[in-house]
């Protein structure tokens, strides 16, 4: 059957997006993505799936002139999406969220179509919200909250689908630290969340007692711009650190692992605990709607983690927090053991099981 996609363009609306449409794919379904303009730059996000262009507009970040407008684009883009879908007659209609996903989804709805978003945060996006008393099934990662629908039995927790090379590590061995040796952290924060870490990790690290110093290896994330500054930093505390402003296997990182420090997006608390390992999550605190503290604490709650503001993330509290976290090797695979309770590898099997099934849902 035919089956439309709508998504955002960031990649925390892509990724899920993209790992369904290789699964419904895989099924001999047909994929239709729906998104604005900068989906003609998806060809390879999205191999054998047909892109569509909507128009549509946010409400964020905009001139007065783009405020006054932004109505008016979406309904044009809602305009667009009916035809759409008229000519399509989807048996499913996906949202991941994000404006662009808005307009098609209002269509959807409109039409009467069979239609489901996923919430890959705790707290529901801004486009979501709008849709979630309207849409058949709503298919969350963590438990909800803050905003929920009327209607709460439409909640599905199918998780939120994860990259083949996440899946792959799935409850990859946890080795303790042993008494004495090497302490693998890795730290990253994505362009926006890297240059705090950057900042006050050396800082930290210089505060730590000599023979913990010793013990660590660092990977870490950092801007390019920061990045020569980090390494010297390290360098002249004797630390052995590799550091890139981007990880192409950042999935086998996390594995490698003892302790991880990083923001608490989605992707990034549902690959934690997929894998399974201890990390203490810095929430970005400009983050929309603070959406990612909710995440952070679901994997806190899970015993898989600690939370700490920026505001808190001071060397003399990381140095402290080390310090006790790295003096209790067995607390670690505890934490790391309480993380996989929280992961759901299944997601994309079971988010595809419900598109397949949603025509027959109430």
């Amino acid at each position: 059957m035919t089956i439309v996609l709508a998504t955002g363009g960031t990649g925390g609306h892509l990724f899920p997006a993209e790992a369904l449409a290789r699964e419904l794919i895989a099924r001999g379904h047909k994929i239709v993505v729906m998104t604005d303009k900068r989906g003609r730059l998806y060809g390879d996000v999205f191999p054998g799936a047909a892109i569509s262009i909507v128009p549509s507009a946010a409400f964020s970040d905009r001139s007065l002139i783009g405020l006054i407008f932004a109505p008016f684009e979406i309904l044009g883009g809602i305009v667009v999406s009916l035809v759409k879908l008229r000519n399509l007659k989807p048996r499913a209609v996906v949202g991941f969220g994000g404006y662009p996903s808005l307009p098609v989804m209002l269509a959807a709805c409109l039409a009467g179509l069979p239609t489901a978003i996923l919430s890959p945060d705790a707290l529901l996006g801004r486009a979501n919200r709008l849709l979630m008393n309207y849409v058949r099934v709503i298919a969350a990662n963590f438990p909800l909250v803050r905003v929920l629908p009327k209607n709460r039995k439409k909640i599905v927790y199918t998780g939120n689908p994860l990259r083949p090379d996440v899946i792959a590590l799935r409850a990859a061995p946890y080795q303790t630290p042993a008494v004495g040796g090497p302490l693998r952290l890795l730290v990253f924060g994505g362009s926006q969340g890297a240059r705090v870490f950057s900042e006050r990790m050396p800082a930290a690290v210089k505060l730590l007692a000599p023979e913990l110093k010793a013990r660590l290896i660092i990977v870490q994330q950092s801007r390019p711009e920061d990045i020569e500054i980090v390494r010297r930093d390290y360098a002249a505390l004797g630390i052995a650190a590799e550091l890139a402003s981007f990880f192409k296997d950042m999935p086998q990182q996390i594995a490698n692992a003892h302790l991880v420090i990083a923001r608490s997006g989605a992707g990034t608390v549902s690959e934690l605990a997929c894998i399974g390992r201890p990390a203490i999550l810095v929430p970005l605190p400009h983050a929309l709607d603070d959406n990612q503290t909710p995440n952070a604490e679901a994997l806190v709650n899970a015993g898989g983690g600690w939370r700490i503001s920026q505001r808190e993330f001071t060397p003399e509290k990381i140095a402290a927090m080390l310090t006790n976290i790295f003096a209790d090797p067995a607390g670690l695979t505890e934490r790391a053991a309480a993380a996989l309770t929280l992961a759901k590898p299944d997601a994309t099997h079971a988010l595809a099981d419900l598109v397949e099934t949603l025509e027959a849902r109430p």
